[in-house]
C-alpha cells in the first residue's frame, strides 16, 4: 500500500500541484508570520539591552497618586542629589536628564510623525568630559549650545528631510517654538527606531521645557567593574527623600522599555495570522475536493484492491498517507516561502519612514512546529472524508463504468443538517435586528450565527446547486449548444460543483458583508456629523492632555473666510464608576458651530455647577432636566453634585457632557487651555487655502491639527475602513484559491471527459467550440459561488447592521452598487482566467485518440 501511495502521488503531479500550492500559501503565511514575530521581538529586546548595556541604576520621580494632576515640572532630582549619588559606592559614573516630547514639523510644514505621541521624545544633549554624550554620538555638525539651536536623530532627520541649517518649527505642550538645526546623533532607544522622532535642546533649554532650572527628569547611573546592579539600586534607593523618587536597575528598564514597544506594535503580527487561517480555511476545500475527484476517478482501481484482498484499513491508510506526503512537502516549500516573507514584511510595515528595528531572523521551534502541524495537519484532515469514502468502495464496483450517485440516505441527512444549521444562523440573526447595542452578548450571537450559516450554505450548496445552475444557465444558452453542454457539465456532479464554488462563496460573502456594513456605517457618520456639527471646521489637539493656547482664538476668529469660532474646552467627567468626556463651551456662541437637540431643558442656566448631559448618559444614570449627578470634574478630588439643565440627543462633537468652558477650563488637564475651536466659514466654503490660513493662525503647531467635516468622518470611520482593507485582502486570497480549484476541477473534468470532448470533435465542434464550453463552465461555476455568497454576505449585513445601529442613530442599510458590482466582475473574471488552461487541453485532444481511449 505504500508502493500504491507513492504511485498515485506521481502519477498526479499536475493536479496535486496546485494542492500543494493552497496549502503552501497558508503555511507560508503562519511560519512566515511567527518568525517575523519571533526575530522582532529578538530586535527590539536586542536594541534596548544596547541602550541600557551602560546604565546600571536609573533614579525617577515617584509615580503621583491614581487620579491626581501632578505638575510635570515638580522635581527632587537636581545636582546636589547627583553629587550625592555619585559619591556612592559602587557607582561610576553619573548622567543626569531632562527628558520629555516634543512633536515637529517636517521640512513642508506638515506635522511629522505626530500620530505616534508616544514616541516623539525630547532630551537634553549632556556632554561628558570629552565634549560628547555617549548615549547620542554625533555623526554631522556639532551639538546645541544654547536655546535657539536644536538636533536631531537620523531617522527623524531623512524622514523630516532636514538639513543642517534649517528652521525646524516645533512644539512641546505650549507656543510654537523654531530653532536652528546643528546637529544629527544616532541612537539606539527602540522608541524612537521603532518610529520615533527624537529631539536634543541643550541641559539648560531642556531643564526650562521639561524640569526646571537645575534640576532634572531622571538619573541614570553607571556601576564600577563587578557591582552588582542590586545591590547598587539598594543602596541609592536608601539615599533618595521617602516618597519622593525611586530607583530602577537598567536590566529591568530595558525588560520594561522592549515590552512596552512590543506591546505598542503587537498588531503588525496579528493581519498576516488573519489572511493565514482564511487561506488554510478556503484551501481546506480545495484540498477535500481534490481528493475526493481523486478517490472518484480511481473507484475501478479502488475496487480492485478491494476484490484481491485490500482492507478497508489499508485503503483509509493509502489515502491519509498520499496527503500526509502532499502535506510534508507542502510543509517543507510553505515554510521557506515564509522565511521570504517574514524577511521583507519589516520593509512592508515600515511605512512613510516609520522603520522597524533591523536584525537576523530568529526561526524558532514554534515555527517549525506551527508550519508542519499546519500543512500537514490540514491536508490530512481534508483527506479524511475522502479516505472514508474510498474505504466503502466494495469489489463491484470494478465492474461498474458508470459513476453511483450518493445514497438518498445521505442526501437527506445532509440537507436536514444544513437546513437546521440554516434556521439556527438565521434565528439567531434575526433575533439580533431589534437589538439596542453591540454588547458582549450580541456580539457573541452574531458571531455563532455568522458561523452556523456559512456552514449551512457549505452543506446546503449541492442541494441549491441545481435550481440556481437552472436558473444562470438561461444566460449560457444564448450561446447555442456550447452554453448548453456547459450547464449541463456543471450539473452533471452538483456535489464536485458545490465543492469548487465553496472558496468564492466564502470570500465573496466576506467582502459584500463588510463593504454593505462599512458603507452604510459611513454614511450614517456623516449624518451624524452633519446632524451635530454646525461648524465647517474644527481645530483640535492631538492629545487631551495638551491644549491650545487661548491667545489662538482671537487671531483664528480675524482669519479671512471665517464668521464665527467658539472656543471648547475638554475633560474627563468619572461619575457611576466609568470616565466620561464633558465639553466646555460658551452658550452664546455655540449654537453656531454646534447643532444640539435638546430632549428637556436648554443651554440658559449653563454655569458652575450646573451641565448638561446626553440623552445616553441620562438613561444610564435616570436623569432629567432639573435632577443631580454626583460626579467629579477633572483635577477635582472631590465629588460634587451638578444640576443637570438639559438633555440633549447623542452628539460626537458635544462628547458626554455639556458644562460652563471656565469651570471645565480650570479642570481640564492644561489649565487656562482650550481643546478645540470650532470654525464656520463664510458661505461653509471649504478649501485647501483656507485650511492654510486656519494652520498659520494657530503658529502652523504640529500639536494641532486642523480637519473639514469630512476628515472627521473618515477619522471615525477608521476601524471600519481597515477592516475593509483587510476583508478586501481576504477576497484576493479566496480569488486565488478558488482559481486554483476551479483549475484543478476542469482539469479533472476534461480528463474524464476525454471520449466524450473527442465524440463532439468527431461529429464537427471545432476547437473554438470546446473552448467555448469550458470557458463557461468555469464561469457558471464562478457565478454559482458569487450568487450564494451575495446572498449570504448581504442578508448577514442586514441582520448585524443593527448593532451599529444601536451606536449610531441614524443608521440604516445603503448597499455600495460600485464595490457590489466590482466583486461579481472579478468573480466572473476569475472564471474566465482559471479555464483558459483546461481549455486548451481540450481543445487540443486529437478525435480519434480521445474516441480510442479506454
Amino acid at each position: 500500500m505504500l508502493r500504491t501511495a507513492l504511485r498515485n502521488v506521481l502519477a498526479h503531479k499536475a493536479r496535486l500541484a496546485m494542492t500543494v500550492l493552497a496549502v503552501c500559501l497558508g503555511v507560508a503565511f503562519v511560519s512566515g508570520t511567527l518568525v517575523f514575530a519571533d526575530s522582532s521581538t529578538a530586535a527590539y529586546r536586542a536594541a534596548a539591552s544596547k541602550n541600557f548595556a551602560d546604565i546600571a541604576v536609573t533614579v525617577t520621580p515617584k509615580d503621583s497618586p491614581p487620579g491626581a494632576f501632578a505638575d510635570q515640572h515638580t522635581t527632587v532630582l537636581d545636582d546636589a542629589l547627583a553629587r550625592k549619588l555619585a559619591d556612592l559606592p559602587g557607582v561610576a559614573a553619573v548622567r543626569p536628564s531632562a527628558d520629555g516630547s516634543a512633536t515637529l514639523n517636517a521640512a513642508d510644514g506638515t506635522p511629522l510623525r505626530a500620530g505616534k505621541a508616544w514616541a516623539n521624545l525630547a532630551a537634553a544633549y549632556v556632554p561628558g568630559k570629552d565634549g560628547k554624550d555617549s548615549r547620542y554620538p554625533l555623526i554631522e555638525g556639532h551639538a546645541p549650545q544654547n536655546s535657539d539651536e536644536l538636533a536631531v536623530d537620523s531617522g527623524t532627520a531623512a524622514a523630516g528631510r532636514f538639513s543642517l541649517g534649517d528652521r525646524v518649527t516645533l512644539a512641546t505642550d505650549g507656543p510654537v517654538m523654531t530653532k536652528r538645526l546643528v546637529g544629527i546623533v544616532t541612537t539606539k532607544d527602540t522608541r524612537v527606531t521603532a518610529g520615533g522622532t527624537l529631539a536634543l535642546f541643550d541641559k539648560a533649554t531642556a531643564q526650562r521645557l521639561f524640569a526646571s532650572p537645575g534640576h532634572y527628569t531622571s538619573i541614570d547611573l553607571s556601576a564600577a567593574s563587578g557591582t552588582d546592579q542590586g545591590q547598587l539600586a539598594d543602596r541609592v534607593t536608601a539615599q533618595l527623600p521617602t516618597g519622593r523618587a525611586e530607583a530602577t536597575s537598567g536590566a529591568a528598564q530595558a525588560a520594561q522599555q522592549a515590552t512596552y514597544v512590543d506591546t505598542l506594535t503587537r498588531g503588525y503580527t496579528k493581519l498576516p495570522l488573519v489572511f493565514a487561517g482564511v487561506s488554510l480555511f478556503i484551501g481546506s476545500f480545495l484540498i477535500v475536493n481534490t481528493f475526493t475527484m481523486l478517490v472518484t476517478r480511481r473507484t475501478r482501481e479502488i475496487a480492485l484492491l478491494r476484490a484481491i484482498g485490500a482492507s478497508r484499513r489499508q485503503m483509509v491508510h493509502s489515502v491519509l498517507l498520499e496527503a500526509l506526503l502532499l502535506g510534508v512537502a507542502a510543509s517543507a516549500a510553505g515554510f521557506l516561502l515564509g522565511l521570504g516573507i517574514a524577511s521583507v514584511l519589516p520593509d512592508v510595515l515600515s511605512t512613510g519612514g516609520d522603520t522597524l528595528p533591523d536584525g537576523p531572523l530568529v526561526i524558532g521551534p514554534r515555527s517549525v512546529v506551527a508550519a508542519l502541524g499546519v500543512g500537514v495537519g490540514v491536508t490530512v484532515l481534508a483527506a479524511w472524508l475522502p479516505s472514508r469514502r474510498a474505504a466503502k468502495v466494495a469489489p463491484i464496483e470494478a465492474m461498474r463504468s458508470a459513476e453511483q450517485p450518493p445514497s438518498a440516505t445521505r442526501s437527506r441527512i445532509r440537507a436536514t443538517m444544513g437546513l437546521g444549521l440554516a434556521v439556527l444562523g438565521a434565528g439567531l440573526l434575526v433575533s439580533l435586528t431589534g437589538a439596542k447595542d453591540a454588547s458582549v452578548a450580541n456580539l457573541q450571537s452574531a458571531m455563532l450565527g455568522c458561523a452556523a450559516l456559512v456552514v449551512a450554505m457549505i452543506m446546503l450548496a449541492p442541494l441549491l446547486a441545481t435550481p440556481v445552475i437552472r436558473l444562470t444557465g438561461r444566460l449560457t444558452d444564448r450561446f447555442g449548444i456550447t452554453g448548453h453542454l456547459a450547464r449541463e457539465n456543471a450539473l452533471r456532479d452538483p456535489r464536485r460543483t458545490a465543492a469548487t464554488a465553496s472558496a468564492l462563496m466564502i470570500s465573496t460573502a466576506l467582502v459584500a458583508g463588510l463593504a454593505v456594513i462599512g458603507n452604510s456605517t459611513g454614511q450614517a457618520l456623516d449624518r451624524q456629523a452633519a446632524a451635530g456639527l454646525g461648524a465647517d471646521y474644527v481645530i483640535s489637539t492631538r492629545d487631551i492632555t495638551s491644549g491650545i493656547d487661548p491667545a489662538a482664538l482671537p487671531r483664528v476668529a480675524d482669519t479671512s473666510g471665517v464668521r464665527t469660532a467658539t472656543a471648547v474646552a475638554d475633560s474627563v467627567l468619572l461619575t457611576g464608576g466609568h470616565v466620561r468626556q464633558i465639553s466646555g463651551i460658551d452658550p452664546d456662541t455655540v449654537n453656531a458651530a454646534m447643532k444640539l437637540d435638546f430632549v428637556s431643558g436648554s443651554l440658559t442656566d449653563l454655569g458652575p455647577g450646573r451641565i448638561a448631559v446626553s440623552s445616553t448618559l441620562a438613561r444610564e444614570h435616570g436623569l432629567s432636566a432639573g435632577g443631580q449627578l454626583n460626579a467629579r470634574m477633572g483635577r477635582n478630588q472631590d465629588f460634587k453634585q451638578y444640576t443637570v439643565v438639559g438633555v440633549y440627543k447623542d452628539n460626537p462633537i458635544a462628547h458626554d457632557a455639556l458644562g460652563a468652558r471656565t469651570e471645565v477650563q480650570q479642570n481640564s488637564f492644561k489649565p487656562g487651555s482650550v481643546q478645540r475651536i470650532l470654525v464656520r466659514t463664510d458661505s461653509s466654503a471649504v478649501s485647501k487655502t483656507t485650511e492654510d490660513r486656519l494652520r498659520t493662525a494657530v503658529g502652523n503647531s504640529p500639536l494641532l491639527q486642523v480637519q473639514d467635516r469630512e476628515e472627521l468622518v473618515h477619522e471615525a470611520a477608521g476601524t471600519m475602513s481597515t477592516l475593509l482593507t483587510l476583508m478586501y485582502g481576504l477576497l484576493a486570497i479566496g480569488v486565488v484559491i478558488a482559481a486554483l480549484g476551479i483549475v484543478n476541477t476542469l482539469a479533472m473534468s476534461v480528463s474524464e471527459r476525454t471520449r466524450e470532448i473527442g465524440v463532439l470533435r468527431a461529429i464537427g465542434m471545432d476547437r473554438t467550440g470546446i473552448r467555448r464550453m469550458i470557458r463557461l463552465e468555469s464561469v457558471t461555476v464562478a457565478a454559482f459561488g458569487t450568487l450564494l455568497g451575495l446572498a449570504g454576505g448581504l442578508f448577514g449585513a442586514w441582520t448585524v447592521g443593527a448593532l451599529a445601529n444601536g451606536a449610531l442613530p441614524q443608521y440604516s442599510l445603503a448597499l455600495p452598487w460600485g464595490t457590489l458590482l466590482l466583486v461579481c466582475l472579478v468573480s466572473l473574471t476569475i472564471g474566465v482566467v482559471a479555464a483558459a488552461v483546461p481549455a486548451r487541453r481540450a481543445a487540443a485532444l486529437s478525435p480519434l485518440e480521445a474516441v480510442a481511449e479506454t
